[in-house]
């Protein structure tokens, strides 16, 4: 299993929305397909077939938990898999 399978079901599972690397999971979102803009510590993520916007802000080296929580439900919403395509 890879570093962002290990990420992916470590988001999944909900147990440690606290402890995931802000740099591990913009890395997954941009493997997912989604296009990234940064403005100052916002990092803005965008993809042509999902209409929510997903704007991240790191808290020191780990992702706020409730920003996890919205990359979760983003994941399991339109069924992202590692190809960056939908099911």
């Amino acid at each position: 299993m890879g570093k962002y399978e290990k990420l992916l079901v470590k988001i999944l599972s909900g147990i440690s929305d606290t402890n995931i690397p802000f740099t591990g999971i913009c890395q997954l979102l941009r493997t997912f397909g989604f296009d990234e803009r940064i403005k100052g510590d916002h990092h803005i993520f965008t993809k042509d077939d999902i209409v929510e916007i997903l704007n991240l802000q790191p808290k020191g080296s780990k992702t706020k938990p409730y920003q996890v929580k919205q990359v979760r439900n983003l994941i399991l919403q339109y069924k992202l898999n590692l190809e960056g395509d939908d099911e």
